[in-house]
């Protein structure tokens, strides 16, 4: 198999993510699941709720530029509804249900965004007594996204906290930076490591490739610094699940493919060299096959479930077992008929020589 970054000169986007992926609805094996792991909990606003706005404004940013949010308000019965029970379900999502805390909370804003699968509500939680602020959101449940929020709360270095309550998903804001912002305010100042994150853009994209998390663009995922004890560190987090094996081009799910990504495209050329890509790329195999071992059991069920639901078209699986074939030179993508075998055939393919470091866990991937 060639190392992911060899054409990555030459690489390009000659495709693009669908505009508009359909919802897949929330299987009973996936809601068992959903239940046992404590992730259907009962909330008191649902996402329709939200739909019973009465205007909206549009949000521009601090250059006076049109957003894809708007602010949505609502007559005053619906209004103090929602301020009381969108605060219950901040305290479900933060605290597990604990209410004690509820009364110095209060609703900011409501804000829908138009553009994007799920058209979700981004919800302002104020503190009345210091002004503080955090933000969730309010989304329609996907199959495919919460396939995607599962994979990454296994198998990568973030947890995820999200529930679901029927065809409502709840999730936490995920605080950092957007890449396209890091990109323009960030990636060339002087304080900036770019060796450091030259070596997170690698990893990034080698944890969205081996469990096919697609378009992760620049504006999909936010860049975290944290002050260590020489300089600082980064991560890069996804914040957008709407793409988990949806998709049926290969280079959709490698974020060094998009345009949007090629200044960090440009510092991994700039500042590694093919060993340091390859030893990176070996280190992120390495962790998320440990992280995997850990849950085995709950990763065995997640994957059996997807194995046999419904999440992208039969024209999209056919192309990517063939483009996933073609790139590593094997027929083993071949009798895939679901974009869940197509996952853990992945998985296996890439995780392979750190699984045999796992025996129990590689048994799982061998069933």
């Amino acid at each position: 198999m060639n190392n992911l970054f060899d054409h990555i000169i030459t690489g390009h986007q000659t495709d693009k993510p669908s505009k508009k992926k359909p919802i897949f609805p929330v299987n009973a094996r996936l809601r068992e699941y959903l239940m046992r792991y404590g992730r259907e909990v009962s909330l008191p606003v649902s996402y329709q709720d939200l739909l019973r706005f009465t205007y909206t404004v549009p949000i521009k940013d601090a250059m006076g530029n049109d957003t894809a949010w708007e602010k949505v308000s609502y007559d005053l019965k619906e209004w103090e509804f929602l301020r009381e029970n969108l605060v219950r379900n901040y305290a479900i999502l933060k605290t597990k249900g604990d209410m004690r805390f509820i009364d110095h909370l209060d609703v900011a804003s409501i804000d829908f965004c138009y553009f994007g699968n799920s058209q979700p509500f981004r919800i302002r939680i104020i503190n009345k007594f210091n002004d503080n602020y955090d933000h969730y959101y309010i989304k329609q449940a996907d199959a495919s996204r919460i396939y995607g929020l599962e994979l990454e709360h296994l198998l990568s270095p973030n947890r995820m906290s999200y529930f679901t309550h029927y065809s409502t998903l709840v999730e936490e804001h995920i605080p950092g930076i957007p890449g396209d912002i890091f990109i323009k305010d960030y990636l060339n100042a002087p304080n900036t490591n770019q060796i450091r994150l030259a070596k997170e853009f690698v990893k990034f994209n080698e944890r969205c490739f081996i469990h096919l998390l697609g378009d992760m663009r620049a504006y999909n995922f936010i860049v975290n610094i944290t002050p260590d004890i020489m300089n600082v560190q980064y991560r890069i987090r996804a914040i957008d699940f709407d793409q988990q094996s949806y998709e049926g081009r290969k280079n959709l799910y490698l974020p060094q493919f998009f345009k949007e990504n090629k200044p960090f495209v440009d510092i991994v050329l700039k500042h590694l060299n093919r060993e340091s890509i390859e030893q990176y790329q070996a280190e992120e195999r390495t962790m998320m096959t440990f992280r995997l071992a850990s849950s085995r059991y709950r990763m065995k069920e997640i994957v059996d479930i997807m194995i046999n639901d419904t999440i992208s078209k039969p024209d999209k699986i056919e192309q990517l077992k063939q483009e996933l074939g073609a790139h590593y030179g094997t027929d083993v993508f071949d009798k895939a008929k679901t974009m869940g075998q197509l996952v853990k055939i992945q998985m296996k393919q890439l995780l392979g020589t750190s699984l045999k470091l796992v025996p129990k866990m590689k048994k799982h991937f061998d069933d």
